[in-house]
């Protein structure tokens, strides 16, 4: 999955650029070349459609054809939660000192609550689940299967390929109909056998036992009898024969070669978490359950309007925005889903021993907070 995260203050917006990940062939149907490779492009003949084969992925034959949705609205009402109680402000707190063995209990039993702040929190995500095609010469042993190399090869967009599960990352390799040929091993000269890189073609390896020198160091000069005096065994790698059996056409001489479509499906992940500038680290979030309050899916979904807090809206159009321009024109944009979460948080103010402290309890598992505990020990130990 790709994943960007964004910080948004009511001020302000930082956006990050996305990267993209590994995939892995995963699909039964997935071309499999058992270590063969591909001879070198310029002695591969040019088929039409197919000129420029590589790394950098083909635009979409349907550009511009997919228009964004309807907006998207969200009901008018505010989804503010008010601030917990100060028992349930003070079951979390006890259960997070509990936690930590050099946290003393006292302040979670004696503190004395002051003030109790609602710091609720609006997660904006956008996902936009992309299909990309590529294009590379690809080989297999030939073993006399049937070579489709008559006709014209339909285009890399034309080919269908099932789509696989939305919002997963995937990959997947097929074969272009109409571009196979058959062509001489490039790594063996058509031979089907490699000289074997042990004993250099000949067959013979220094002897272990005796270092090559043909005799035992003893105090009595003894002839080995592991190379019979040679200093010189047989070679273990190729069974004396000098060759082995060449890895790229499995000893084939020939191999059946073809242009290969990888298909790789990516979820493009974008989060935007609204700052309250609340002075609580909001990364501790990303694994934080929230209240859903909207979500929308469709081929292309429209910003969000309407919603209470200006910086959703804002931060809505502007990852819409950004990834139709970004995936647009490089990749085909299947689906697009956006939510909103609403992740409640309290500040609490509290007092011990006459000087006030703050913790945070956040989100609906009620976790917590503190990077100033007033009572911490050195009870423990690390073994």
């Amino acid at each position: 999955m790709l994943f960007n995260r964004e910080i948004v203050s009511d001020q302000d917006e930082v956006h990050t650029g996305p990267s993209c990940p590994a995939g892995s062939y995963a699909d039964p149907n997935t071309v499999a070349n058992d270590g063969a490779t591909a001879p070198p492009a310029d002695l591969m003949p040019v088929v039409p459609g197919y000129e420029s084969l590589g790394p950098n992925v083909i635009p979409p034959s349907d550009f511009g054809s997919v228009q964004p949705q309807a907006p998207s609205s969200a009901p008018e009402r505010r989804f503010d939660i008010p601030a917990i109680s100060e028992e349930l402000a003070q079951e979390a707190f006890t259960k997070y000192v509990t936690s930590k063995c050099c946290y003393s209990s006292k302040p979670a039993k004696e503190m004395v609550f002051t003030d109790l702040q609602s710091l609720n929190t609006y997660r904006y995500r956008l996902e936009t689940f992309t299909e990309s095609r590529t294009t590379e010469w690809d080989s297999e042993p030939y073993n006399g299967q049937v070579v489709d190399g008559f006709g014209a090869a339909p285009g890399p967009w034309s080919i269908p390929v099932p789509v696989p599960s939305l919002f997963k990352d995937c990959e997947k390799a097929v074969r272009v109909p109409h571009t196979s040929t058959v062509k001489g091993c490039h790594s063996c000269l058509n031979l089907g056998r490699s000289a074997c890189r042990r004993c250099v073609n000949s067959g013979r390896t220094r002897c272990g036992p005796c270092n090559g020198m043909g005799w035992t160091q003893t105090s009595q000069r003894q002839r080995c009898t592991m190379c019979q005096g040679s200093g010189m065994i047989r070679c273990h790698s190729c069974g004396g024969v000098g060759s082995v059996t060449c890895t790229t056409c499995k000893g084939q001489g020939k191999l059946l070669c073809f242009i290969k479509l990888k298909i790789t499906w990516k979820n493009n992940v974008h989060v935007a978490v609204i700052d309250k500038r609340s002075g609580f680290p909001v990364e501790l979030l990303e694994q934080i359950t929230g209240e859903k309050l909207l979500t929308d899916m469709a081929p292309m979904v429209y910003p969000v309007v309407g919603f209470p807090d200006s910086s959703v809206n804002v931060a809505s159009e502007s990852a819409v925005r950004e990834h139709q321009a970004q995936f647009s024109t490089t990749c085909r944009i299947l689906q697009q889903r956006q939510t909103i979460e609403l992740i409640p948080i309290t500040r609490v103010h509290y007092t011990w021993n006459e000087k006030t402290y703050i913790y945070f309890v956040y989100g609906t598992e009620h976790r917590v907070y503190t990077k100033d505990y007033p009572a911490k020990c050195c009870c423990c130990s690390i073994l």
